[in-house]
Formats: structure tokens, C-alpha cells, sequence
């Protein structure tokens, strides 16, 4: 009678391995093992795309705060000059008449964008007749091309265009963009009719929180359609508020197609933005050195109003 020697472990397969090795332990200690081990290999195998994604999303942008510190044209040289772009910057009156413009146009787009977005939404969350269609066409701009956008709002506020005929009785006519002071609320119509539609959207989905057990108890205590958006509507539409309110903030500081296809930064830097002003540094004279202080000034500025705007508006969830 011949007996049969169980193989040696080193000769076993794997999985035979793995029951012996677990034999003991807690089956919960067993799960937690292999799913930290699966996690393991899942990270190895994502952790390529990972490294170009940081490689590309945040390398240019450390490279450019770099390049803030070196005197670089097209030459290809690389001259030292630390603060020096930063405070040529300071002293420069072109640069604060673009931070001027860039101030105004926020100022303006941002509130009326996010009210926009905010009624318009109100208006349409309840299913009626035709109210697909109503949203279809508010987002409509958001996916038009800003460009093609932008060259035909050029003719409209052309002194030719219907706006200046609409406008005319009112003492406002002729080309908005040749004006000086009416030049940027024509870029914020612009910039408003092409944004309200994406808020508009994430308004609607916020709404479908807010409870309707509420707005029906308030409307039959009498509560005007005032007193029942405010508090009770509002409050829950705060973290969509602040949200929006950086979003829209973030764009109007970056706004450069509306002004390079209508106005070119006219007239007499009347719609001259930082990011207009940086392109020209960078593309047009080629001072890439200069235009990299001013994107580091920019991201700076944008961050600091963010920061601003979650301490007034995002504090209370």
C-alpha cells in the first residue's frame, strides 16, 4: 500500500497557497486583505494616467510661476530677474487699466448672471406645457460658440444694428462699441446671455431639494411668493449660490473671446482685459516673462475673491 506525500509548498498552486495561508483567520480579516490588495494593484495600474495628469494639468502652471521670475522673449534666454516682471506690473498704467476694465465687467456679469440664473430656473422648474422646450432654448447659448457669438453681436451693437435703432429713443444709439463707457455693458449682455443657461441648470436640479411640504404650508399661511423664496427657497439654494458665484467670477476674470472678436481691447483700452493684456504681452510682443506675472497676478486675484465670497455667501451650508 503506497501512501501519497502532500506536494511541498513551494510546488503548490497559488490558490492552494492562499487557503492554507488564510486557514485561521477571521473570514472579515480575509476580505479586508484582498480588497486592500486588489486597491494596491487597481493603483499601479491607474497611477501612469495619473502622473500625466498631474503633468499636464499642474506643470505648466508651476512653470509659469516660474517663468514670472525670468526676463524670456523669443530668443530662447533665460534671464534672472526675481521680483522684477512683478513690479514692472505694479508700474505699469496699462495693467491697472485692465485690472479696472476686468473689475467693472465682473462686477456687472457676475450678480446679474447669477439673478438670472436664479429666476429663470424659478420660472421654469414646474413641468407645463412647452417647459422642455423653454429650458432647450435658455441653454441654448451655453453650447453656441462664443466666437460666432461674438461676431454677431458685433453687427447688432454696430451703429447700423438694431440695437443702436432700439436704443435711439432712449438718447442711446450709435455703436456701443466705440463708446468708451458703454463698450463694457455690451460685453456683459454678451457674457451674460452666453452663461445664464448653465446656472439656470444647476439652479433647477438644487430646487428639486427644497421641500414642497414647506413652500405649501407657507402659501397657505398667506406668504407672498417673496417671503416664501426667501426663506425658505434661498436657504437651501445657498451652497448653489456660492457655487455659482466662483464659477461666474472665475469667467468673467478669464474673459478674452468676446473681447478679442468684438472689440479688440477698444477703444482706448475701454475693454481691455488682464487676460487680453496678457495674450498681447505674451503673443504679440512676446515678453513671456511679463505675461507669466501677469497670469501668477491674476490667479492670485481670483483666489483671494473666491476665498472672499466663501466667507460671505458659502459659510453656512
Amino acid at each position: 500500500m503506497t501512501t501519497t506525500r502532500p506536494a511541498p509548498a513551494a510546488s503548490r498552486p497559488p490558490e492552494q497557497r492562499e487557503q492554507r495561508r488564510d486557514v485561521g483567520r477571521p473570514p472579515g480579516l480575509t476580505k479586508r486583505i484582498l480588497a486592500r490588495r486588489e486597491a494596491r494593484i487597481g493603483l499601479f495600474f491607474v497611477l501612469p494616467a495619473f502622473l500625466l495628469f498631474l503633468a499636464f494639468r499642474f506643470g505648466p502652471a508651476l512653470a509659469g510661476v516660474g517663468l514670472s521670475f525670468f526676463d524670456y522673449d523669443i530668443s530662447g534666454e533665460l534671464d534672472w530677474k526675481g521680483v522684477g516682471n512683478f513690479q514692472r506690473m505694479f508700474a505699469d498704467p496699462v495693467f491697472w487699466q485692465a485690472l479696472r476694465v476686468t473689475l467693472i465687467y465682473s462686477v456687472l456679469a457676475v450678480p446679474i448672471s447669477v439673478a438670472l440664473s436664479i429666476a429663470m430656473a424659478l420660472g421654469v422648474r414646474r413641468a407645463f406645457r412647452g417647459s422642455r422646450i423653454f429650458r432647450s432654448v435658455f441653454f441654448l447659448p451655453v453650447i453656441t460658440s462664443l466666437v460666432l457669438a461674438g461676431a454677431i453681436f458685433k453687427w447688432i451693437f454696430s451703429s447700423d444694428g438694431p440695437w443702436s435703432t432700439l436704443m435711439t429713443p432712449l438718447g442711446l444709439g450709435g455703436s456701443w462699441l466705440n463708446s468708451t463707457v458703454l463698450v463694457i455693458p455690451a460685453l456683459v449682455i454678451v457674457g451674460v446671455w452666453s452663461r445664464f443657461g448653465y446656472g439656470m441648470l444647476i439652479v433647477i436640479a438644487a430646487l428639486q431639494d427644497v421641500p414642497r411640504e414647506l413652500e405649501e404650508a407657507a402659501l397657505m399661511d398667506g406668504a407672498s411668493a417673496w417671503a416664501r423664496f426667501r426663506f425658505i427657497v434661498l436657504p437651501y439654494l445657498k451652497p448653489t449660490v456660492f457655487f455659482l458665484a466662483v464659477i461666474e467670477t472665475t469667467a468673467s476674470f478669464q474673459v478674452f473671446d468676446l473681447v478679442y472678436v468684438m472689440t479688440q481691447g477698444g477703444p482706448a483700452h475701454g475693454s481691455y482685459s488682464l487676460v487680453y493684456m496678457l495674450y498681447d504681452q505674451g503673443f504679440k510682443y512676446t515678453d513671456y516673462g511679463y505675461a507669466a506675472a501677469i497670469g501668477v497676478a491674476l490667479f492670485v486675484m481670483t483666489l483671494v475673491v473666491a476665498l472672499i465670497q466663501r466667507r460671505v455667501i458659502g459659510r453656512q451650508k
